[in-house]
């Protein structure tokens, strides 16, 4: 596979110079392993903690509530019935384990094709350094307008985030993540994504494991 040259921008969305992104930036991308991937990594995040009662939970009498004949009623035998008022539910959800295994081989690829789609989608911005002199929202924000990001959703994949995180938080739809935690549905999830030269190598040297 061939690299891919891109341009390098500073804070203040002016060009700096150019880079040769790793070959993976160009695998070949396959819509059925993306969704399958994706899915799962959004079933793992489900708690499974969903509950309602059944019949046998709810607080009722077991007594009958009237008599089976001569009342003009329709027969009855408890009031938990799930067809009552306040009854039992029939099959309804129960706590439950989501959990879907994903091999280290796929989400690797998962991975490298993400980035492959986003970079031909255009979506890919590679961004000279994250380093700020204070963590500041209104920094951040200026970032954001500079690179004509605003209203965007976007995800920055950096080697270092603690300052940057901090100063990010508070805008909407902007989600700052370690390189190293990255995945398939977060680079699939922004509309654009930020990368930095040292986060280009970091995951190079991951996905080369």
């Amino acid at each position: 596979m061939k690299t891919i040259g891109v341009c390098i921008y500073n804070a203040k969305g002016q060009e700096k110079g150019k880079m040769e992104l790793p070959a993976f930036f160009n695998t070949e991308v396959s819509h059925a392993l993306l969704h399958e991937i994706t899915t799962a990594y959004l079933n793992n995040q489900r708690a499974g903690t969903h509950k309602t009662k059944t019949r046998g939970e709810v607080s009722f009498s077991g007594a009958k509530p009237w008599k089976q004949k001569g009342t003009g009623n329709a027969r009855a035998g408890q009031r938990n019935s799930p067809l009552w008022r306040k009854g039992g539910i029939i099959f309804g959800p129960q706590p439950r384990d989501y959990y879907t295994k994903m091999s280290k081989q796929k989400r690797k690829l998962s991975l490298s094709m993400a980035l492959s789609a986003q970079l031909q989608n255009g979506n890919v911005i590679v961004l000279d350094s994250v380093n700020l002199d204070e963590a500041r929202t209104k920094k951040v924000a200026e970032l954001l307008k500079n690179l004509k990001l605003e209203g965007k959703k976007v995800v920055f994949a950096v080697s270092h985030d603690a300052d940057f995180r901090l100063a990010a938080r508070n805008i909407k739809n902007v989600v700052v993540e370690n390189i190293k935690n990255i995945n398939a549905y977060q680079v699939l999830w922004a509309d654009k994504l930020v990368l930095t030269p040292e986060a280009v190598d970091s995951i190079k040297e991951r996905q080369s494991i």
